[in-house]
């Protein structure tokens, strides 16, 4: 599927001058404006001809091995114009013009080099967003009734996917959501997390019980993990102004009410999937205007000095704000800023906003309401 949007990279040393090449460019031009002036200066003979082989050196430390060759051959016209100026031509100019030839051949190759590792990365670096979209779509704005937005914080700024996973989807049942973590980083954390969101996206419309979405994510778990291998999680689901989470082993959501910053703790504690959950659903009544943060524990990590980010006592007035899409770049920032930069862990966050009960009679009402006592 990703050779269907996969990009060609441009050819080396195609395409407009880079910040570093202009650069590169205009301080190589300036050495070869101040060797001819000195040369001038020192007299008819030659002597710092060698000097000019450090201008294609320059260029190729950020130029295109084009630009390379082309300041090379300048500044070996130059050096010819000096050696037919000299009185009388000796195995020094010529053994400097030589050098700056065989030079500016090395720096274009180093430059022609350079430029493929760049493309490379440019390269893995699209591979690496599209990846990312597979694995975690897109969220919102609007999901069912619910306002919903999702935002994933790498820790690494050369990485851009991770173990931290969201979805959001509207099914039968109402609007299903799923956070969760999975243990460790890398490729392996890259693989589970797929697996847990490809279940997910299965089951969460073919499952009328939250519990029975957790067992089926447990055994897919446990059957593509090590003895010691676990993904934290939370679900959570909304039908008609009725709110179920079930909880395991994650950091439980955050319900911003009227100013208030509610941790809807789960009845009890309950093992990460991949250990078995027995899990006891939570059920709340939504009000109009309420908001939830779901986030994974790098949140909670973030710390300063010591001191971890203040949460709760921010989350109101991050949050509580403009459309949820803006509450969670408020949040990003000021997170950001608190840690100066250096986050240790990714972060998965996910925010809805829930405006008001579904009008449609078709959505079913959760079994626990009607008869079915929480296990």
């Amino acid at each position: 599927m990703l050779s269907l949007v996969r990009t060609h990279p441009s050819q080396p040393g195609s395409g407009p001058l880079t910040p570093g090449s202009r650069a590169g460019l205009g301080a190589a031009l300036a050495l070869l404006v101040i060797g001819c002036a000195v040369e001038v200066a020192d007299g008819r003979e030659v002597h710092y001809l060698p000097l000019f082989s450090a201008a294609p050196l320059l260029v190729a430390l950020a130029g295109s091995w084009r630009l390379v060759l082309g300041l090379g051959a300048a500044a070996t016209l130059l050096g010819v114009c000096f050696a037919f100026a000299e009185p009388t031509p000796s195995l020094a100019t010529a053994t400097g013009l030589g050098t700056v030839a065989v030079v500016t051949g090395i720096a274009a190759a180093l430059a022609s080099v350079r430029q493929r590792q760049a493309d490379r990365l440019v390269e893995l670096s699209k591979l690496a967003t599209v990846a990312q979209q597979a694995v975690l779509r897109p969220l919102g704005p609007q999901v069912g009734t619910l306002a919903v937005a999702g935002r994933y914080i790498s820790s690494t700024a050369t990485a851009e996917i991770g173990g931290d996973l969201y979805e959001a989807i509207d099914t039968p049942y109402g609007v299903r959501m799923l956070i969760g973590d999975v243990r460790g980083k890398g490729l392996d954390a890259v693989r589970l997390a797929s697996i847990v969101l490809g279940s997910y996206r299965h089951v969460a419309y073919e499952r009328a019980d939250l519990r029975a979405i957790v067992a089926d994510l447990d055994r897919a778990v446990a059957r593509n993990v090590g003895d010691e291998d676990f993904v934290t999680a939370a679900l959570v689901e909304e039908r008609g102004g009725t709110l179920t989470i079930v909880n395991c082993g994650h950091p439980p959501p955050l319900l911003l009410r009227r100013g208030a910053v509610i941790p809807l703790e789960p009845p009890a504690p309950a093992p990460p999937l991949g250990f078995m959950p027995e899990v006891r659903p939570r059920v709340e009544r939504l009000e109009p205007g309420d908001r939830l943060l779901l986030f994974t524990d790098g949140l909670g990590e973030a710390r300063r000095d010591g001191e971890f980010f203040p949460t709760a006592d921010r989350a109101w007035r991050l949050l509580g704000h403009g459309t949820v899409g803006d509450g969670l770049a408020s949040l990003e920032t000021a997170l950001v800023e608190w840690v100066h930069g250096q986050l240790d862990d990714d972060i998965a966050l996910v925010l809805m906003e829930y405006a008001g009960p579904r009008t449609d009679p078709a959505v079913a009402v959760p079994s626990w309401e009607v008869g079915a006592t929480e296990s």
